[in-house]
Order: structure tokens, then C-alpha cells, then sequence
């Protein structure tokens, strides 16, 4: 195996005091062999001075970055060197970043997080964390609102990367969005297959939102649900915005005499998950600038199965006692 010369300069440029390596070294495959064999044949450096180069992300087999030291190599790869280290990940708590370009952010948040801090609220948000993380690598970078989710509401999520694009998204949300799907537990057994729920929302001085008796007062608000799994107890179902008002799925759950499990504000009676009974599973929309359809689908939580399964395994035994 013929050895590629170092490019000329000082000994010292091949190896910094952090474990780096002069930029761009490239070494061609030219038999098969494992990665950190082959770095240390190919490389005038100490056996834990190449170890360091693999474990900060320095090393690329083929533009990827690999830091297994028995990776095999295969003749015909390519195997380069970056002087600089891979920047670690940002820290996110119960955010998970599902897609970004340089307009928009997508993210899937945890229940028990908020979108954005309210006068009286100063804790973590998602807002606070997608805006650290985006200035984490540029200073001037900032985020957009443009929808939300309840604290204890789960699923995706988006923001805009400039006022531009939160506009455009937000004036023309009904065309832009192609789908936005939730998923509910709610409470009893929901006889039928589909329905829609139309009313008026209010909000009360409480902060509570309502249906209200009277056509044309408050905002008009369509939900459209479909049974997924129905149970004595407990039922899942599938809902699907026409219109996004504050609270909407949760009212009008309730206005049907099914609640959202857990939802004590709403009128449930239970919290079996420990947590609200709702997540927002799906949101497809056209690109605000390239007009691309993109579609994310993050499935139903595990837990929102485990009611209906514990109340199934209940009415066994009990026919198994009879």
C-alpha cells in the first residue's frame, strides 16, 4: 500500500493540541482494511491522537462522518481528514428538530412543554430553545411563530426563520396546509364512525373557551373526527382541523359528551396516560418559498393505546370469572 507525502510545513501543522489535523488530507482505498488501521498507516500521529480524530467527528469515509476504528474500508472510498472538529448538537428538551432550511423549522414537541412563555410564564419554551439553537450559529438568526399547540398537547410543530415567511404562512395557512391531523383519547365509547362538530367558540373571563348558543357569536370553528379504536371506557380517534381556534379539539370533544382524557379543564373525569389524551400527529403543507409538498407524520404515542388495552384486559377477566 503506497503512503500519500504529507504537504509540506511544520510537524506540528499534521497534529494541533486538540487532536486536529491539517485541512482537507484525502487518502484513497486502495485495499480493504479497517478505518483506524488504515489512519494509522496513513497518518504520522499516535494511536490515541487518531482515536481523538474519530470520537470528534473528524474523520469521513465518502463525505460521511464515521468514528467506528473497525469500520471496514473497501478499495475505491475516500477517506478524509477536516481540521475542524464536528460541532456537537445543540441541546433540545422535549423538542426533536423533524426538518430545516434556511425558512422554516419543523419540530415534534413533548406534552408538558410550551410553545411560547406568556406574561406570567418564564420557564423553557419551544420558541426559547428553536431561538438558541438557530443564533448558536449565527448571532443575527431569529424564529417566527406561527402556530401553536397547548402545553400539554404533543406533535408537530412550525416556525418560520424570517417575517416574511411567518406572513405569508400565517395569511395563507387555509391554502398552504394540506392536512393537520390530531389524534385524541377521550373518554366512553364513541358510537359513531365520523362526524363534524360546528359552533361559535368563546372565550369566558376564566380564560375557558365555550361553544356558544347563538349563530355568529364568536369564531366559527369546524373539527372533523373519525373512530380509530372505540372501547367502553376509552376511545381513540382522529381528528381533523377545517379551522384552528384556540382549544377547538378540546371543546368540541367535550361539546359531543367524549372529553380528552385528562382534560379535567374540559370535563374528563379521568387522566389514565398522566398526561393530555391529544397529539398533534400530522402536518402537510406547500413550501411557503419553493412550494414543495412536505408531509410530516410523527404516529400515535404507544400510551394512548394502554387505556383502551388495560380496559380490554379488564372485561376478559371479569367474563373469565363469570
Amino acid at each position: 500500500m503506497s503512503k500519500k507525502p504529507h504537504s509540506p510545513g511544520p510537524a506540528k501543522s499534521a497534529s494541533s493540541k486538540n487532536g486536529t489535523a491539517a485541512p482537507n488530507k484525502s487518502f484513497p482505498v486502495t485495499e480493504a482494511s479497517e478505518l483506524l488501521a488504515f489512519l494509522l498507516a496513513h497518518l504520522n500521529q499516535g494511536r490515541n491522537s487518531v482515536k481523538s480524530l474519530l470520537a470528534h467527528g473528524q474523520v469521513y469515509v465518502n463525505d460521511r462522518a464515521e468514528t467506528k476504528y473497525n469500520y471496514p474500508l473497501q478499495p475505491g472510498q475516500t477517506v478524509v481528514i477536516r481540521k475542524e472538529r464536528e460541532k456537537e448538537k445543540f441541546p433540545l428538551v422535549g423538542l426533536t428538530i423533524l426538518h430545516e432550511d434556511e425558512h422554516v423549522i419543523v419540530a415534534s414537541k413533548e406534552a408538558g412543554l410550551l410553545t411560547i412563555a406568556s406574561d406570567k410564564e418564564t420557564e423553557m419554551t419551544a420558541y426559547r430553545q428553536l431561538m438558541a439553537y438557530v443564533r448558536d450559529s449565527d448571532p443575527k438568526n431569529r424564529i417566527f411563530i406561527v402556530h401553536r399547540l397547548d402545553r400539554d398537547t404533543s406533535g408537530v410543530l412550525m416556525f418560520a426563520k424570517s417575517e416574511a415567511v411567518q406572513q405569508k404562512l400565517q395569511e395563507e395557512w387555509q391554502t398552504i396546509v394540506k392536512e393537520r391531523s390530531y389524534v385524541a383519547l377521550v373518554e366512553g365509547e364513541v358510537k359513531r364512525q365520523e362526524g363534524t362538530i360546528s359552533s361559535w367558540l368563546k372565550e369566558s373571563k376564566t380564560l375557558r373557551m365555550y361553544s356558544s348558543p347563538h349563530p355568529n357569536d364568536g369564531q366559527h370553528a369546524v373539527t372533523h373526527y373519525k373512530l380509530l379504536q372505540a372501547g367502553k371506557a376509552f376511545s381513540l380517534v382522529e381528528v381533523h382541523l377545517e379551522t384552528g381556534r384556540k382549544n377547538q379539539i378540546r371543546v368540541h370533544m367535550q361539546d359531543i359528551g367524549h372529553p380528552i382524557a385528562g382534560d379535567k379543564k374540559y370535563g374528563a373525569h379521568t387522566k389514565p396516560i398522566g398526561r393530555l389524551g391529544l397529539h398533534a400527529r400530522v402536518l402537510a403543507f406547500e413550501h411557503p418559498v419553493t412550494g414543495k409538498l412536505l408531509k410530516f407524520d410523527t404516529g400515535i404515542p404507544k400510551l394512548f393505546y394502554n387505556p383502551l388495552r388495560n380496559a380490554a384486559a379488564q372485561a376478559d377477566n371479569r367474563r373469565s370469572k363469570g
